[in-house]
């Protein structure tokens, strides 16, 4: 199996391109430099890769890029500025695509512009298949299930401030600076800041104040589960952090991270729904290695699709068009394969009706 990484030679891409080789695969490197994607295959074991030069204002020679691969994975961000162009190519080839997103508009935007002309095409497409919004949208529709029916949703990323290379630091102000967004009754709205003022951390008996970020679930949630109102929080101090990001001070955050400060970073997400009577559900899912889990999450993610092994329609057929990934991917079994690297899960229903636990 072929799977085209676009935007290899960025730190995301690099461990995606890394991945798709360690999982017998055969990894084809496209971007804009082609000295830094040979620098990229190196440094991902996989020297002898090809590369394949494509640049965003010139379509042709993007599906041109994608021509003889099965599927795409893109990590080129800010998704918001460059995302679309590869996109727009990979339905154009024909070829299932996932991204590495976590940009709240954007993966709203994709999921309603896209929808019907990747069905078309008879593929699939998947943005914000990386640590937070993958897992948290996969979490969050197994919690909602506990319940016969959901008043309110909130999907907390509790991840504690760690290492963050240049590229998530710009994503993640310019996401701060649109500021974040709520859905209810069926729209999406400014948040009102009226969410929870702290949750607590599952294992402990700790609550952690929070404040309303823009994550993926405010986007993709709403598409699978009904729920009068989703928001979304993090961690305030990581708030905090985000919000003192001037453009200096982000430049000046390294585009890379050492192998050691990667590998010691660990994501948290939590979901609470409730529904209209008191009745409660709580999920959570965690993991090691967010840079590395998302390179894991976004390769699965893409050969699941090339294989056919997404979910399925009402015909039996793979599924396609612009779906969120739990939609695409059975929520459990994808969470699941995700246990061997570390990733814990749980889903906690009323007292009286047990728990799920990976």
């Amino acid at each position: 199996m072929r799977i085209a990484v676009y935007g290899a030679s960025g730190f995301t891409g690099r461990l995606s391109v890394a991945e798709v080789r360690r999982r017998g695969m055969t990894p084809v490197l496209v971007g804009r430099n082609e000295d830094r994607l040979h620098a990229a295959a190196v440094e991902a074991g996989a020297a002898d890769a090809e590369i394949r030069l494509a640049f965003l204002d010139a379509p042709d020679a993007l599906v041109g890029a994608f021509a003889g691969c099965d599927a795409v994975v893109n990590c080129a961000g800010p998704f918001t500025s460059w995302g679309e162009p590869v996109l727009r190519a990979a339905i154009a080839a024909g070829r299932p695509y996932v991204d590495t997103s976590g940009e709240q508009r954007y993966i709203r935007r994709i999921l309603d512009t896209y929808d019907a002309e990747a069905a078309r095409a008879g593929v699939a497409v998947v943005p914000g298949l990386a640590d937070d919004g993958g897992p948290g949208d996969l979490i969050a529709h197994l919690t909602a299930r506990r319940l016969p029916e959901v008043e309110e949703l909130v999907v907390a990323d509790l991840r504690l401030p760690g290492g963050a290379t240049r590229g998530t630091a710009r994503t993640m102000a310019t996401a701060f600076a649109e500021g974040p967004l709520d859905h209810v009754d069926g729209a999406l709205v400014p948040a009102d800041g009226q969410g929870p003022a702290s949750l607590g951390v599952p294992g402990s008996d700790e609550e952690v104040p929070v404040a309303p970020f823009p994550l993926p679930g405010v986007a993709t949630v709403p598409r699978h589960v009904r729920a009068r109102r989703v928001r979304s929080v993090i961690r305030a101090d990581v708030a905090a952090l985000f919000q003192s990001l001037t453009p200096d001070l982000v430049e000046s955050v390294p585009e890379v991270l050492d192998d050691e400060t990667r590998r010691a970073g660990r994501w948290l997400m939590t979901v609470r729904a409730v529904d209209g009577a008191g009745g409660r559900a709580e999920g959570w899912v965690t993991g090691p290695d967010p840079y590395g889990l998302t390179a894991v999450i976004a390769v699965e993610g893409a050969r699941r699709l090339a294989s056919g092994e997404g979910r399925a329609d009402t015909a039996g057929r793979a599924r396609a068009g612009a779906l969120t990934p739990a939609q695409a991917f059975d929520p459990a079994d994808l969470l699941d394969f995700l246990v061997p690297y570390g990733v814990a899960w749980q889903v906690s229903p009323a007292p009286d009706q047990g728990t799920t636990t990976r």
